[in-house]
C-alpha cells in the first residue's frame, strides 16, 4: 500500500469514528467543513489545470451542500430555514457555474458564504 492510499484509509477511519460519536449539531459542522475542504481542493485542482479532479471535487461540494439543504427543518427553522434553503440553492448554482467557466473567484465567493454560515452555526453552542 503506498503512502497516499494509507493516508486516505486513515482519513476514512478517522471520519467514520467522528461521525459515529457526533451529535446532530456536530454532524452539520462536519458537513460544512467537508464542503469548505472540497471547494479549496477544487480551487487547487483548477490552478493545476486538473479538469477531472476539479469536476469531481466541485461535484462533491455540491453534494455536501445538497445534504445541508436536506437537513433543514422547515417546521422548527421557519424563516431561517427558508433563507438557508435559498442560500444553499444559490451556492449550488454558483458552484456549477464555477465548474463550467473554470472560475476560481466564484469558488472563493461560495467558500466565503459557507464560512459565514458555519461561523453562525458554530456560535449556536457558545452560550
Amino acid at each position: 500500500m503506498n503512502a497516499y492510499a494509507a493516508m486516505k484509509q486513515y482519513q476514512t477511519v478517522n471520519v467514520n469514528a467522528q461521525v459515529s460519536e457526533a451529535d446532530p449539531h456536530r454532524l452539520i459542522q462536519m458537513l460544512m467543513e467537508g464542503g469548505l475542504q472540497r471547494i479549496v481542493q477544487a480551487k487547487g485542482a483548477m490552478q493545476f489545470n486538473n479538469v477531472q479532479l476539479k469536476g469531481e471535487l466541485i461535484g462533491k461540494a455540491i453534494g455536501i451542500i445538497g445534504g445541508l439543504r436536506e437537513a433543514l427543518d422547515f417546521a422548527k427553522g421557519g424563516e431561517v430555514a427558508a433563507n438557508l434553503d435559498s442560500l444553499y440553492a444559490f451556492m449550488i448554482q454558483r458552484l456549477s457555474i464555477a465548474n463550467l467557466k473554470n472560475d476560481s473567484a466564484i469558488l472563493d465567493e461560495v467558500a466565503a458564504l459557507l464560512r459565514d454560515v458555519k461561523e453562525g452555526w458554530d456560535g449556536i453552542r457558545q452560550y
